[in-house]
């Protein structure tokens, strides 16, 4: 079974811990993991841009001259796309979906191997408690900072009970942190360390070890 260091707010290493081999023990897959990457981008993308249709524009109720005797080209509406200030023909609309599918357990499978990875690098370890007195983010800095990897990307996995750490931790640079439950593929790839606090692990457990 893999084990990782366990460390206190000092940022000592007090002990080791042994993880469950059904989650930190799987060869990772490319593959498995660039789906489930593709999917949380595209499911998490907002369609911003949209254009007017010849229907959306406002205006053009009546016919801009009389079909004929003016020497002029025949026009139906002002609204049509080749007038200026017309509806836009093939512009983007804000009903385009980009949402992918992947199935439950593909997803959850990609989460495992990413951290069976990390668990295998040292790039994971765990915390024993994290508690700071005011929700301020130079407290948690000073915390964070005595932490492995605190000086790369670090990712913090903890239990949503103390909101003080998420209060104090919003401004912090290159560190993010989340609900263990929340922990998700792209998040895990993003930064280069994890750091999950027991509490936060034990939710981890009781969320996706089923």
């Amino acid at each position: 079974m893999p084990k990782v260091a366990i460390y206190n707010q000092g940022g000592q290493e007090i002990g080791q811990e042994e993880l469950a081999a059904e989650i930190f023990g799987i060869s990772p897959k490319a593959i498995v993991i660039q789906q489930a990457v593709e999917a949380q981008l595209a499911n998490r993308r907002q369609v911003l841009a949209h254009t007017k249709t010849r229907a959306d524009v406002r205006g053009g109720g009546r016919k801009p001259w009389r079909q004929k005797g003016t020497g002029r080209a025949r026009h139906g509406s002002i609204r049509s796309p080749i007038w200026v200030g017309g509806g836009i023909t093939f512009g983007p609309r804000s009903d385009r979906n980009f949402s992918k599918k992947i199935n439950k357990k593909a997803k959850r499978l990609a989460l495992f191997m990413c951290l069976s990875d990390k668990a295998n690098n040292q790039k994971l370890y765990l915390i024993d408690d994290l508690k700071i007195a005011e929700p301020k983010t130079k407290l948690l800095q000073e915390v964070i900072g005595l932490l492995p990897g605190a000086k790369q990307k670090l990712l913090l996995a903890i239990k949503p009970g103390d909101k003080k750490i998420f209060q104090a931790g919003r401004n912090l640079n290159k560190i993010k942190i989340i609900s263990a439950s929340s922990l998700n593929v792209y998040d895990v790839l993003n930064h280069q360390n994890l750091g999950m606090t027991k509490a936060g692990l034990e939710l981890f457990y009781q969320t996706f070890k089923k």
